[in-house]
């Protein structure tokens, strides 16, 4: 409701009363943080349902970010927010639970996936968490191919790449080849584009959709929906192959522990600060959120 949109103000009055109810918070007093966390979980369910009567197929309902280190709250967290959606007669097969992609995040997903919650792993910079999403039997992940760009450019000081050598569409297509190879059911679903070869050069908004054509599914806006459809249909070849991409893939299907991940983790600048940048960037819009919130108890 921070935008004076009468439909948001609506859910975040009704996610408020709710945390209220069910939390005995009485009004005029601190807001116990108990209270602030149901009402955060609330309001991402009040916008998810809005959003389950708009599309089909699934939607995604992160848990509260700052849980992103903590397997079992994040878990917790999880259940009472498919609880709410069932309470409101949304069946949990169309919701996806997004976690962060920590080792703890990707941890709790596997708990949740055994309990046939299904699991979104989000904000996913390196083959590493790719491959521990998939180990534990995460429904789908969201590799980040322009931001894996944005951080070699700046690394190496270079403008622009080859779609193909890109080394985001490079990591997403390892990531797509290890699943395909070993039989892991995770989806593939990579989001946040950025020109492979500069934004100056015509039509490279798309370089990197196009060569990931072919894997699992895409995010995309609408703005590149558009470039998309404006080009002509012997530009779009299939770059993803089930097939052809596992037969190409030289990575082992080495079991990850805790400790295994945490020594390769080391080891993965990229992945390390991508994901730092993104878990703050989420956990600052979180902070705001709940000064929001505060006013409005």
């Amino acid at each position: 409701g921070a935008n004076g949109d009468a439909r948001y103000e609506a859910m975040v009055q009704e996610a408020v009363t709710y945390a209220k109810r069910k939390t005995c918070a009485e009004d005029g007093c601190a807001v116990p943080e108990d209270t602030l966390n149901l009402a955060i979980d609330r309001l991402a369910v009040n916008l998810g349902k809005e959003l389950v009567g708009l599309v089909p197929g699934r939607v995604s309902t992160e848990v509260d970010i700052r849980l992103s280190y903590d397997t079992d709250k994040s878990v917790e967290r999880a259940r009472s927010i498919i609880a709410m959606y069932e309470d409101a007669g949304i069946s949990k097969d169309r919701i996806l639970i997004k976690l962060a992609g920590t080792w703890e995040g990707i941890q709790a997903a596997k708990v949740l996936e055994k309990e046939g919650i299904q699991c979104n792993i989000t904000l996913v910079f390196s083959f590493l968490q790719a491959a521990a999403a998939a180990q534990a039997g995460a429904y789908l992940i969201s590799p980040f191919p322009g931001r894996i760009l944005d951080w070699h450019k700046k690394q190496t000081g270079q403008e622009g790449y080859a779609p193909e050598a890109d080394p985001g569409v490079l990591a997403v297509k390892r990531m797509y080849a290890y699943f395909r190879k070993y039989g892991y059911d995770t989806i593939c679903m990579p989001a946040s584009w950025r020109p492979s070869r500069g934004a100056a050069v015509e039509g490279s908004d798309v370089d990197e959709i196009l060569a990931l054509a072919g894997v699992d599914e895409m995010t995309i806006p609408e703005p590149l929906l558009n470039s998309l459809c404006a080009l002509s249909p012997d530009v779009v070849k299939r770059n993803c192959d089930p097939t052809t991409d596992a037969a190409a893939c030289n990575d082992p299907d080495f079991r990850l522990t805790e400790e295994s991940f945490a020594q390769y983790w080391k080891t993965d600048v990229c992945g390390q600060e991508k994901l730092k940048e993104g878990m703050d960037a989420f956990t600052a819009e979180t902070e705001k959120l709940i000064t929001i919130l505060i006013e409005k108890f």
